[in-house]
């Protein structure tokens, strides 16, 4: 006889139930895509640096204009809510206190991908996309470029740049702030 499987998905309450109740480990470095616990990888001395630099750049030239949101969750879905480097957000005087931060709220999310560049770019950036967050960079450590991700659809961007050392890169939100691509990626 054979039997139905199913797999259970978790919705973001229950993820946080899990949370505060201590199932995970006080260093579990986790987030919660489509319903599935995901362990993250890792992060290296470059990751680190690229992670600081890119706040550094982006606190020191946005002041006044964005909340800098470093590793923190993002709320896309009932059931999606990943924890990039770097998170954009419109500035609230109670920093998110009363409610988490969401798409309609960011200006630009920032993942930093030494070995999860496949990862990021096929499981996560179409997640981002349909959830509407404006705008998605993807510094790709491995070949030294920033992947730019704008115009968000249902199931991935409808703009996509690939800016490499030597150039420079605004975001659409702010485009006369210019940031160079070698001093985000050092």
């Amino acid at each position: 006889m054979e039997t139905e499987v199913t797999k259970k998905l978790f919705t973001v309450d229950e993820y946080y139930r899990m949370g505060e109740a201590g199932i995970f480990g006080e260093e579990a470095r986790l987030e919660l895509i489509e319903g599935e616990i995901i362990e993250m990888s890792p992060v290296g001395s470059r990751h680190v640096a690229c992670v600081n630099r890119a706040t550094a750049l982006f606190a020191a030239r946005l002041a006044g204009k964005v909340m800098v949101s470093v590793q923190n969750p993002v709320l896309l879905s009932r059931y999606t809510e990943p924890q990039p480097d770097i998170v954009l957000a419109r500035p609230r005087d109670d920093y998110y206190a009363s409610e988490r931060i969401s798409p309609e709220n960011t200006f630009l999310v920032v993942e930093v991908s030494d070995t999860t560049l496949r990862y990021d770019r096929n499981r996560k950036m179409p997640l981002y996309a349909k959830s509407g967050v404006s705008e998605l960079w993807i510094e790709n450590l491995q070949n030294d470029v920033i992947l730019v991700y704008r115009d968000p659809g249902p199931k991935t961007y409808s703009t996509s740049l690939t800016v490499h050392r030597g150039e420079s890169i605004s975001l659409a939100a702010f485009p006369d702030v210019v940031f160079k691509v070698d001093e985000l990626l050092g």
